[in-house]
């Protein structure tokens, strides 16, 4: 029952005016930036970091993950109407998607989306509410070894979710060593300041985070061109023989994408696919998807949404993240001075359930705002992007220099932004980097103290069994990739 009464603790945090209005603009703002190609949920949390800078944690969070999830359906937007997916999770919607928007029933594709996710977002805030709480109280018993352990893990899942485990463990531990940037904790001797008085704070999360996700974004994607939309929605609401060919793929889709989204590894994009290989199997007739199935499209659409409240239990529970957009919330939280992992269920009680609340929340606003106002987010797509990058870079410059006014940081910003463009340039993934700066005082602080407790022994992260575990679970991130390259390689030879 303590559940029943911490839930009803967070209605009455979440029912605020203010968390109200922040739970609204985030779902909104999640809307516009999933429906625009190339600005993803990372990037408008990373642009909006500056702006809530000494703000009330919870609020900040409220609206954070608004937008996580907020985007999910936005994504849909430009998949269903421009084959263009806005998120990478909505890339098997465009397939079945797009050819119901060319056979003039975009309005149902977008209407089941809609319902979809608002099923598959209910139902995985109540797995997050039943799982996430025991999940921190297991976790209570940790120790140095078994955070350094957590970090190690969090640092190679994150890596394994990209295109490349190598570049991505690559730019995580560069992000460990800026994190080594500044005055010591413990011994309070500077390190790698060069001089530089500046830089005896270290590099500033939100610096290397609006870099990379802002600047960097809008360079990459400035020249991005995009086909001519299909602005014409109608009949939002499916038909009886729709629905009845959609519940079930939004049932299954909902139970695949919160149980992958809770993998550290995995994410909504392998959410997606496996939600759309599994509809695809289990329909009488396969032959129809890829040619405007509607099932193609409710089974993604619920796996992603699903995913997303999935990934934020490994996020709140032990403080590992499993996306890149989890991944600068969690660095969002540790800014706010609250440290997600298994104390936070016990210190921050009010801020997580008042979270949970406005998730319940906000998947209705979501609902109401998708089906009458479809139409007019379709409405977005005619802007053109190059009209939206000025303003972005503008808020970038002065969300950085007001949090601290420090033109240094300024010049940060623009050498990070440029890093950020060739990241993206050669694909290279930029979340472990922010993963690692975020991390890299609980690893160093975890490192210094077990090695304290062992003697300089490093069989203490090998001994206690749960820090083994995590290890364990760390190499298989690392090593599955290319066992499975190996396995199909051999199959195909």
């Amino acid at each position: 029952m303590s559940v029943v009464y911490d839930l009803a603790a967070g209605f009455a945090g979440a029912m605020t005016p203010w968390n109200l209005l922040m739970c609204f603009a985030g779902v909104f703002a999640g809307q516009i930036v999933g429906a625009l190609p190339g600005i993803g949920p990372s990037s408008a949390i990373a642009l909006l970091l500056p702006l809530t800078f000494g703000a009330d944690p919870t609020s900040a969070i409220i609206l954070f993950a608004g937008i996580y999830y907020g985007a999910q359906y936005g994504g849909t937007l430009t998949s269903v109407l421009i084959s263009v997916p806005g998120e990478p999770s909505s890339v098997m919607t465009s397939i079945d998607g797009y050819q119901m928007a060319l056979q003039g029933r975009a309005g149902a594709a977008l209407g089941i989306a809609a319902i979809g996710s608002f099923i598959a977002g209910t139902l995985s805030t109540i797995g997050l509410m039943l799982l996430a709480p025991p999940m921190a109280k297991a976790a209570l018993a940790f120790g140095p070894p078994e955070y350094f352990a957590l970090v190690v893990l969090g640092l190679t899942a994150l890596a394994a979710v990209g295109g490349s485990v190598l570049k991505g463990l690559t730019t995580g531990m560069f992000g460990l060593l800026i994190s080594t940037i500044g005055i010591d904790q413990q011994t309070g001797v500077a390190r790698f300041a060069f001089d530089q008085i500046w830089l005896l704070d270290g590099v500033g999360f939100i610096v290397l985070s609006v870099a990379l996700f802002g600047v960097g974004e809008v360079l990459s994607s400035a020249g991005m061109a995009t086909p001519r939309p299909i602005t014409t929605v109608k009949n939002l609401l499916p038909s009886r023989a729709e629905w009845k060919q959609s519940r079930m793929p939004i049932l299954r889709g909902s139970v695949i994408g919160f149980f992958v989204g809770v993998l550290p590894a995995t994410g909504a994009t392998i959410a997606s696919f496996l939600a759309y290989i599994v509809e695809k199997k289990v329909a009488k007739d396969p032959s129809r998807f890829g040619k405007g199935a509607i099932e193609g499209v409710a089974g993604p659409e619920s796996s992603n949404n699903a995913a997303a409240a999935g990934a934020m239990v490994p996020m709140l529970a032990l403080g590992v993240p499993g996306s890149g957009t989890t991944a600068i919330i969690l660095g969002a939280l540790i800014m706010f001075g609250v440290r997600p992992g298994p104390e936070l269920f016990e210190k921050n009680a009010t801020l997580v359930w008042t979270v949970i609340a406005s998730m319940y929340i906000g998947n209705v606003i979501l609902l109401i705002m998708n089906l009458p106002l479809a139409g007019l987010f379709a409405q977005l797509l005619r802007v053109p992007y190059s009209w939206l990058y000025p303003p972005i870079l503008a808020l970038c410059v002065a969300g950085v220099y007001s949090q601290a006014n420090s033109i240094e940081d300024v010049w940060m910003l623009i050498g990070f932004g440029a890093l950020g463009w060739a990241m993206m340039r050669y694909d290279w993934p930029a979340a472990p980097m922010i993963l690692g700066l975020v991390l890299g005082t609980i690893f160093e602080n975890a490192l210094r103290q077990s090695m304290t407790l062992s003697h300089g022994s490093a069989a203490i992260f090998f001994t206690r069994p749960i820090s083994a575990v995590l290890l364990a679970c760390a190499a298989a991130a690392v090593l599955a990739p290319f066992i499975y390259k190996l396995a199909t390689s051999r199959r195909t030879a």
